[in-house]
């Protein structure tokens, strides 16, 4: 499959006479996919049973004339006001009671069921009017799921169905007392229909009662995009994506994403770099106009996961967006950076966000590809830049990784309902990891929790998970005989309902560790690791367990208590690490991991990253200067793409 670009365009923000125009244009410039219609609902039915399909007829027919194809999205994230008169208790409720309002997006909670029949009406008279249309070649369901912090919502909608979720999945209230401890603070229940949401709690919730919400609520979007899915499959062969975000944990996207023939995610590196990358002050500024050189390629490797190898960068940020703390512009040769990153990470396209600055509302200040006055942005040059590039590029290909890494979003929601220590998350955990392997010029699979067959994986890694399922531990118990693996800290630290073990964790096959305690620490106050032969020493950061057994230990802290265990040698060994690292601990961790296994690493500089990506290598320098590694000079702001 080739690689390809688009946009995003809203012919319901201009007037007509300039829709041709436009697609003229976009052609011009070298764009294939014009994703449309996603937030349009009041202009589809201005009035509920009014309709007026006409004008997106009319912008199908003029973009697919000029030779462009049509992604359609379902309008349900921003359903109009007068679904508010005939649905008033929709809203969704925050966890201090408040209602979420209309005046934005995304306000409804995913637990209505009055909402939920009229999003499969809309969705509906879409897929039978455009289903066949030849213009309309990939759907999008909804936008950003998650974003704004409107997963979890607290009404008495989602409050009656996680009862109803609850008597499913426990079937008996008295197995659900054994099951969350309930005797504990005379917690007990006599009926599901008893049971509450754990918010405005006098102290915390039970961390049972708050996991099984959060898995409720990952549900509840897991049935409102099949819902959607279940109705255009009905009436269209076309693939199905849903656009993901940067760092939204809070539903399970590999099971949303089962539902679809592509995953895709809204790719904004310099407003994430500002609220989720977490980068301390002195990497925000040094990367605040490239974005974080590795946060992009963990949520495109992560996203190829999601969608088992098909995915997109639906939102490319293309120039200063308007919603971060400082919105600066991307240096000149940032968007093409950005563009063949995700190429080199097996991206099928990369549409910009968004095709024209809009003059009003939240988004004025959010720049496109065109200015307001429809002049060319410096997007668009860089976007011509990359289609010019694209014309000779080789077809998509990944191939597989010699590293795997288990990403859980299970995990997360067990490590947000417990973290231990302020500011400790699993996905942080996880993003350490990942940073490390790609500073030795790793490339790197993200492998979903249920994989059992590690077949090809020479190291595999399984940080932070804190419920570890039986078939997973026989299977990484058993792919340690030939390879590297590595669990902890936290993996197997609770059962299926967030009560401690017993045997303690990590109780994995053939590893003799325990985990005796657990302590989290002050960020003032880190513990330096024991210095190796090459003086290297590194930092514990936030969390550390007290290590016990029989099996060898690799790595101690400077007071001399084991930090990482193994058992096994050469080849083939299962490492226990017992806490949390600074880049250079996790390096300590992980380069003697590849070295055993016969993965050669190389250490690169900060800025430079390497990706292998089927018979093609790229490598990326973030930096506005020159960068010099062995002899090699890599330009600044550059992508050198070469044959292996």
């Amino acid at each position: 499959m080739k690689r390809t670009l688009g946009t995003c365009y809203y012919p319901e923000h201009w007037p007509r006479e300039i829709w041709r125009e436009d697609a003229r244009r976009m052609a011009e410039i070298g764009l294939t996919w014009v994703r449309i219609g996603e937030f349009s609902w009041s202009r589809l039915e201005p009035r509920p049973g009014e309709l007026q399909f006409g004008w997106l007829d009319e912008a199908i027919e003029v973009l697919g004339a000029a030779g462009l194809r049509v992604v359609l999205g379902t309008p349900t994230a921003t359903p109009p006001r007068w679904m508010l008169d005939r649905h008033p208790d929709m809203l969704a409720v925050d966890a201090e009671g408040r209602l979420r309002k209309f005046g934005s997006r995304r306000h409804y909670c995913f637990s209505h069921e009055g909402y939920k029949q009229e999003c499969a009406r809309i969705v509906t008279l879409m897929a039978e009017r455009y289903g066949r249309n030849p213009h309309v070649a990939a759907w999008q369901t909804d936008n950003e799921y998650g974003c704004h912090d409107t997963t979890i919502s607290y009404s008495d909608a989602a409050r009656q169905g996680f009862q109803r979720w609850l008597a499913q999945r426990y079937q008996n209230i008295h197995d659900l007392n054994r099951d969350w401890g309930n005797v504990f603070w005379s917690m007990e229940y006599d009926c599901f229909e008893n049971i509450d949401l754990p918010n405005l709690t006098v102290t915390e919730p039970n961390p049972a009662h708050s996991l099984a919400f959060r898995r409720f609520a990952s549900d509840q979007v897991v049935a409102f995009n099949r819902l959607q899915v279940e109705i255009i499959r009905q009436h269209s062969a076309a693939p199905i994506a849903h656009n993901y975000m940067g760092r939204i944990t809070d539903f399970d996207h590999f099971k949303v994403g089962d539902d679809l023939e592509i995953a895709s995610w809204d790719s904004y590196p310099l407003g994430f770099l500002e609220d989720r990358v977490g980068a301390d002050a002195d990497r925000q500024r040094k990367y605040a106009q490239q974005g974080d050189p590795d946060f992009q390629a963990f949520h495109h490797d992560l996203y190829r996961a999601v969608g088992r190898g098909r995915w997109w960068v639906m939102e490319q940020q293309p120039g200063p967006v308007n919603w971060a703390p400082y919105n600066p512009a991307p240096l000149p040769g940032m968007v093409r950076l950005w563009s063949w990153e995700a190429f080199a990470h097996g991206a099928e396209a990369v549409c910009y966000f968004r095709w024209r600055q809009a003059p009003m509302a939240q988004e004025q200040m959010h720049a496109g590809m065109l200015r307001p006055d429809s002049v060319d942005a410096p997007a668009a040059e860089e976007a011509r830049v990359v289609a010019a590039e694209l014309v000779d590029a080789p077809e998509v290909s990944t191939g597989q990784a010699r590293v795997g890494l288990i990403f859980d979003y299970d995990a997360d929601a067990a490590w947000a309902v417990q973290p231990h220590g302020a500011g400790l998350s699993y996905f942080g955990v996880v993003f350490d990891c990942y940073r490390a392997l790609r500073s030795l010029g790793l490339s790197v699979d993200i492998l979903r929790p249920e994989t059992v067959d590690f077949s090809g994986y020479q190291l595999v890694l399984a940080p932070g998970q804190m419920h570890m399922p039986e078939a997973l531990k026989a299977a990484l118990a058993e792919h340690a005989g030939q390879a590297q693996v590595l669990i902890g800290p936290r993996s197997g630290a609770r059962d299926q309902d967030m009560n401690l073990p017993n045997p303690l964790p990590p109780a994995m096959p053939g590893l003799d560790v325990t985990v005796a305690r657990v302590e989290s620490l002050r960020p003032d106050l880190p513990r330096s690791l024991a210095a190796n032969d090459a003086g290297m020493v590194g930092q514990i950061e936030g969390y550390q367990e007290v290590l016990e057994g029989s099996a060898e230990v690799t790595l101690r802290d400077a007071n001399g208590a084991p930090v990482a265990m193994r058992a096994g040698n050469g080849t083939g060994a299962l490492t226990y690490l017992g806490a949390l690292l600074d880049q250079a601990g996790w390096l300590r961790v992980i380069a003697p991991l590849c070295q055993a296994a016969g993965i050669e690493t190389e250490a690169l500089p900060d800025g430079l990253r390497r990706r292998d990506c089927g018979e093609e290598r790229f490598w990326f320098n973030h930096l506005p200067e020159e960068i010099t590694l062995n002899g090699r000079k890599f330009a600044p702001l550059s992508v050198t793409r070469e044959e292996i």
